[in-house]
């Protein structure tokens, strides 16, 4: 396990009133608005059960009917990997995914990255996160190797898709000049997305008329990463793809519970990314996760308050308040777990993400004074990855700056940090913190993993089955129909 000040945890103490304290308004609204430390001890007793049951569900190998769809293989999966990996080396499946992404980095100058929700969200969170915010602009050489990384197939816009074609054909203009190579992964656990399987067509054309239709780099450059069935393994079959030349997302782990199949793990090597630091990370979270009590477990303290807020006290709105702009795009794949997981039978939290100190310049007024039906977790990094940048003193001070000279950027975003909280806290808007260390591959892993079990905790909680997402399908069926029709 993680050394302590690697752990994340989750900080929410300030949503227990303290006995005995002074009535006021205040207190009044808090007491309305927080939590009630007998309540909290009630779930956790209740919680812990629940705990034991997703524990099992893990085991079943044929669940029944009341319990399917059951996704439940990601909860071990990091730890499975890291033992096969350690076990076969190459021949496993963490090994395979590695000696891929080596030969994409070797012959790629540039990859582009097909998928959408969970077959894109948890990539682009990754690499948002963990790799330099101006990547694809640094020389070859900065870079180390690392292609440059573009995501499409996540939407149906035209001018986009066209942008990055036009992009491609402008740099890449000699396939024998490695720096002028792009690579294609392509994610779809069904195979039958339309987004992503329209844009796979459109870059796989342009690919072959790039490289010629009998080049030898086509099958090496152009990674599937799809279900064990399904419409993309089949192409892939026709295109001549052995079944060693396509990596497989298990039939037991649901798209947006993917980021530690091949479907997040294949973009964060070619990214560059420490893959073994971020399972570890996962798997020493599902450690605490069925081994620690809820006095020290994240997962269960998290999932706990959450549905107290919006089970009891009528948060129906939950904000995750990222400190930091490289968080953005795991906000938005928590939206997407949450709203596929729990927004089911009429009920659910409506997920919503702001990244601060932005949106304290958009939002923050409807938070601070506006309707009370929302909840607030900020995700805190303690110690930023590069040194700080400060402010020296200045010539002239009409901008009334030199008052904090030597101060830097970490000391005026702790001071926004401070000052949020405390205007929330005095105006009874319940908030709570999940803290990380600091912002790496391991801390990732923990944060990610902590997330989805918090999840399915909840929805067992709820009564919704945390896993499926049948509402999706509607949409789907209409587009393809009106399609046809047209």
């Amino acid at each position: 396990m993680q050394l302590p000040d690697e752990a994340i945890t989750y900080q929410y103490q300030s949503l227990l009133p303290p006995p005995a304290e002074e009535w006021n308004l205040l207190t009044e609204a808090r007491a309305k608005q927080f939590l009630s430390a007998t309540r909290l001890k009630a779930l956790a007793q209740q919680i812990m059960q629940v705990r034991s049951q997703v524990a099992t569900e893990r085991e079943l190998q044929n669940p029944p009917p009341e319990l399917r769809p059951l996704d439940s293989g990601f909860i071990d999966l990091p730890q499975k990997h890291l033992d096969n990996h350690r076990r076969k080396g190459e021949a496993s499946d963490l090994g395979k995914i590695l000696k891929i992404a080596g030969k994409l980095k070797e012959l790629t100058d540039r990859v582009i990255i097909l998928g959408i929700g969970g077959s894109y969200l948890a990539a682009k969170a990754l690499y948002d996160g963990l790799v330099h915010s101006y990547h694809n602009e640094l020389p070859a050489k900065t870079r180390m190797g690392v292609p440059r990384i573009y995501f499409e197939g996540n939407n149906l816009d035209n001018d986009a898709i066209q942008d990055l074609l036009e992009l491609i054909e402008n740099s890449c203009v000699d396939p024998d000049i490695r720096d002028e190579r792009y690579g294609i992964i392509v994610v779809s656990k069904s195979g039958g997305t339309l987004e992503t399987s329209v844009a796979y067509r459109i870059f796989r054309n342009e690919a072959v008329k790039y490289y010629g239709p009998s080049s030898e780099l086509l099958k090496q450059v152009i990674v599937p990463v799809t279900g064990a069935t399904g419409k993309l393994r089949d192409l892939s079959k026709a295109h001549g793809y052995t079944e060693e030349d396509v990596l497989t997302i298990p039939d037991n782990v649901g798209g947006r519970y993917s980021v530690f199949t091949p479907a997040g793990l294949l973009p964060a090597a070619v990214m560059g990314l420490d893959v073994r630091a971020l399972l570890l990370g996962a798997s020493s979270m599902t450690r605490r996760f069925l081994e620690e009590p809820f006095e020290r477990n994240p997962v269960l303290q998290f999932a706990a308050v959450n549905y107290l807020m919006t089970e009891e006290h009528g948060k129906s709105i939950r904000v995750l308040g990222v400190w930091s702009k490289k968080l953005e795009a795991l906000g938005m794949w928590y939206d997407q777990l949450v709203s596929e997981s729990l927004g089911k039978l009429g009920r659910g939290p409506t997920p919503l993400t702001v990244v601060q100190t932005r949106d304290l310049h958009s939002r923050g007024q409807q938070h601070q004074e506006g309707s009370r039906d929302k909840m607030f977790n900020n995700v805190v990094i303690k110690t930023p990855r590069t040194p700080p940048v400060n402010v020296a003193m200045g010539e002239h001070n009409e901008d009334e700056l030199n008052q904090y000279n030597r101060k830097g950027y970490p000391d005026f975003m702790g001071a926004a940090y401070r000052g949020t909280t405390q205007a929330y806290l005095d105006t009874a808007r319940p908030m709570a913190d999940l803290v990380m260390p600091v912002l790496s591959e391991h801390t990732m892993g923990q944060l990610m993993q902590m997330l989805m079990l918090a999840t399915v905790i909840e929805g067992r909680l709820m009564g919704v089955n945390p896993y499926g997402q049948p509402g999706v399908e509607a949409y789907k069926r209409n587009m393809k129909q009106i399609l046809k029709n047209g």
